[in-house]
């Protein structure tokens, strides 16, 4: 009988074995497609934490930043070993990599430099960047650009500003759009939200003209920086530029002043936008529900959630997630309750943390069934955490 196996169910030594060269498909007999290798890759990434098994997992799925999934992948083991502040690890995984590849391509090595970048490796990503010659590959400003932008991911915000001011003189490149909208994101992060004047000013000067990225990230920093008077100039330069904000625009608006606290003053820039005839999307919605729930305002938070529902937008996960984890933490557990049983019916659930929240404050107002469904519930999703669950289903009241 043909051996039958879920990949879901497969230990960590299981999974090693699945991809070697001999491995098999469920009732195939053919290999694992690179992408089934990479979505698998994927599922273990996520729960490992052993830097060395990390690494285990990418060499055996070859991983190759040209694809899509590949690089959510590397992006994801990056992420987890920079967490976990490895950073020979980060570095040999690419190293690695490279050689595995043998990298002709100045597109794979500019996924590389951003992937130094978001380890924390700016130094190696700027060595990486001055030894494409001598890998057959010439720099140009697409590369320019992920050196850059591997700077911002890494924070070395001081790098960036050196190899913006630089590099295009030394190496002969011309920067364009992508490049000033690159830093522009790097000197709004940083505070320095003010040089988007400049910054704005040296592109009319080369006759690039900005775009809406260019608008909402200078916005999103004057907010940041609290400078609302620049946010109003932004506004009118755009008009300049014969653009028209559209809702795009508003929701950067909309969620820089639900971060400063100042929902009300978000929320009368819907109203605003609703009264000019403008169709707000569950993205607005989504800001300003968590901007509500933020200040503890939740009657407010849940009238906007029916609200979007009404106008016939769907909410998104991260709108359900946001309003358990509040509405538990105000000790708002039925409403509470009747949100997570919607979110979950659409087969989203919230994490863990949110999950055991909602389930001791059901116990604590005497909702002993209802924290057993929800329990239940879990249990069946999440097969992994199964045992955990059922401690705590074990302590609850018969």
């Amino acid at each position: 009988m043909a051996l039958r196996f879920n990949l879901r169910s497969l230990t960590l030594h299981q999974h090693r074995r699945l991809f070697s060269t001999s491995l098999q498909t469920p009732h195939s007999k053919t290999p694992l497609s690179s992408k089934e290798k990479s979505r698998t890759a994927l599922s273990l990434i996520r729960f490992e934490k052993n830097p060395e098994r990390i690494l285990d997992i990418c060499r055996a799925a070859v991983l190759n930043p040209e694809t899509h999934l590949d690089r959510v992948a590397y992006s994801r083991a990056i992420s987890k070993l920079r967490e976990s502040n490895h950073c020979e690890a980060i570095r040999g995984l690419i190293i690695e990599s490279m050689n595995q590849l043998d990298v002709k391509s100045e597109r794979v090595l500019s996924h590389f430099i951003v992937l130094y970048g978001q380890g924390g490796l700016v130094e190696d990503a700027l060595k990486l960047f001055d030894e494409m010659p001598m890998m057959g590959v010439e720099r140009n400003v697409k590369t320019l650009n992920s050196l850059l932008f591997s700077c911002v991911l890494a924070r070395n915000y001081g790098e960036m500003r050196r190899v913006f001011l630089e590099f295009p003189r030394k190496y002969g490149l011309e920067p364009n759009l992508e490049t000033y909208n690159t830093v522009l994101k790097g000197f709004c992060e940083s505070g320095s939200a003010s040089t988007a004047h400049s910054v704005l000013a040296e592109m009319e000067r080369k006759c690039i003209k900005p775009n809406g990225t260019t608008f909402a990230t200078a916005i999103a920093g004057f907010y940041r920086d609290e400078q609302f008077s620049d946010v109003g100039k932004m506004m009118q330069l755009m008009k300049k530029y014969g653009m028209e904000p559209g809702i795009g625009i508003y929701n950067v608006r909309i969620q820089s002043l639900c971060k400063l606290k100042r929902s009300n003053e978000a929320k009368a820039l819907l109203d605003g936008i609703l009264s000019r005839g403008m169709k707000p999307n569950c993205v607005t919605y989504g800001h300003l529900i968590y901007g509500f729930c933020r200040e503890g305002k939740f009657d407010v938070a849940m009238s906007l959630f029916e609200e979007m529902v009404e106008r016939g937008l769907e909410p998104e996960a991260e709108c359900y997630f946001t309003l358990v984890y509040y509405l538990c933490q105000g000790g708002e557990f039925e409403p509470a309750l009747s949100i997570c049983k919607e979110c979950m019916s659409k087969g989203w659930v919230p994490n863990i943390s949110s999950m055991k929240s909602l389930v001791d404050g059901l116990l604590s107002i005497e909702k002993v069934n209802e924290a057993r469904e929800i329990i239940r519930q879990v249990k069946e999703k999440f097969s992994r955490n199964a045992d955990s669950w059922s401690e705590i289903e074990e302590r609850l009241p018969k």
